[in-house]
């Protein structure tokens, strides 16, 4: 898919480094990169998180592994220009003040304002982390705003990028898009299959007993496939009174989101449940017996379901960049068409009609998690990339 680094990445022994690394939401640290962060402290560098939100329990498990926090003004959503030169001066401030070694961004805004800022501070060393390109480069062909806006988010990651060290992305169509917006140098960019799973946080749990329980996990935009899960729910549900569609996830402040409004409907209608957000998915997947992410949103490799996989679920996915990597097709799950309903609960009827078939299919997931999404063997492969990684743990 991507360029493999050359011996420009070789592991700089016994150097430690100061490395900063930026969000665009402070959980996401702890959920999301903190095995990466661990490694970087277990291979003697000095690591300093920056995002938006000052977020105790957050800052307290950073503190736990080694890691500081500072906080730097960023909003999630939306390109108000005020509001992202706030974010790009704080961050130059800030880097000007710590003067790390190596900056580490992903999503992006902390890509496109962190690199420029981090550039424009004098830091030489700078990896953009593509974790999914997400809803502005979503299929909008029929929008002529949003192609407009993907014109412009395309032009700001060509300057952010422009002479980083490494450029990592989750799936081929990020590549290529990467590729053919001239967004990065192409000799940069390099494959990993997603920030991987913790085995040891997220372990595998026996199948519920009773009727048969559906859970989505996902930020409650639209492009996430939640109406489709809502209208597949509403089709079964006549049929199989006693199956459960549960759906987590937080409200988003994106333009695309789904309205607080349309959730209570639809629990007021009983066709699901909403179980709010939370910080710990864990109770949730062990409750559950079929995982579903029916995304057409520009995903890279969804976190959630390679949770899902490492407690052992069979997992229903749309056919789009990202989700489709997770699934082996009627080995590990099922693989449906997006933007169709229909398609979907089908997909689910055969789950609740032959009861054993999300056993050996959330089996076949646990397996295809070890080999594929184990997050310690991702998270040394992007240190070895970024010169982080001490010759000894390469032998």
């Amino acid at each position: 898919m991507a360029q493999q680094a050359g011996s420009e990445a070789s592991p700089r022994d016994g150097v430690r480094r100061k490395v900063a690394v930026v969000c665009s939401y402070t959980v996401s640290l702890v959920n999301f990169r903190l095995q990466l962060l661990q490694e970087m402290v277990r291979n003697g560098h000095e690591v300093v998180a920056l995002g938006p939100e000052n977020h105790g329990p957050t800052i307290d498990a950073l503190a736990a592994i080694g890691v500081s926090f500072v906080q730097v003004p960023m909003a999630r959503a939306g390109l108000n220009p005020f509001e992202d030169l706030r974010t790009l001066t704080a961050l130059w401030a800030a880097f000007r003040r710590l003067r790390p070694d190596v900056v580490v961004c992903y999503t992006m805004k902390p890509i496109i304002y962190g690199l420029t800022a981090a550039r424009l501070a004098g830091v030489k060393e700078r990896h953009a982390l593509i974790t999914g390109l997400g809803y502005t480069f979503s299929d909008h062909s029929n929008n002529p705003r949003l192609r407009s806006i993907r014109r412009i988010v395309t032009w700001m990651y060509r300057i952010a990028l422009r002479g980083v060290g490494r450029v990592f992305v989750y799936n081929e169509a990020d590549a290529n898009d990467v590729r053919s917006g001239r967004m990065a140098d192409p000799r940069r960019i390099v494959a990993v299959p997603g920030s991987g799973v913790d085995f040891a946080r997220y372990a595998a749990a026996d199948l519920p007993q009773g009727p048969p329980v559906f859970l989505m996990i996902a930020r409650l935009l639209r492009e996430k496939g939640i109406s489709e899960f809502v209208e597949a729910a509403r089709v079964l549900r006549s049929s199989y009174p006693t199956a459960r569609f549960l759906l987590l996830g937080p409200i988003d402040p994106s333009p695309m989101a789904v309205a607080r409004a349309d959730v209570e409907r639809w629990q007021a209608e009983g066709v699901i449940e909403y179980l709010g957000e939370t910080l710990d998915v864990r109770p949730y997947l062990a409750e559950c017996t079929v995982f579903v992410l029916p995304s057409y949103y520009r995903e890279g490799i969804p976190r959630s379901i390679l949770e899902a996989m490492a407690t052992g679920r069979a997992i229903i996915t749309a056919d789009t960049p990202g989700c489709r990597d997770t699934v082996l097709e009627g080995q590990n799950g099922l693989i449906v068409q997006p933007r169709d309903p229909e398609g979907l609960a089908a997909a689910m009827r055969r789950f609740i009609e032959d009861p054993e078939l999300a056993t050996g299919m959330g089996l076949r997931s646990l397996e295809i998690a070890r080999e594929r999404f184990d997050a310690r063997v991702i998270s040394h492969r992007l240190l070895s990339e970024m010169a982080l990684l001490r010759r000894a743990e390469t032998e």
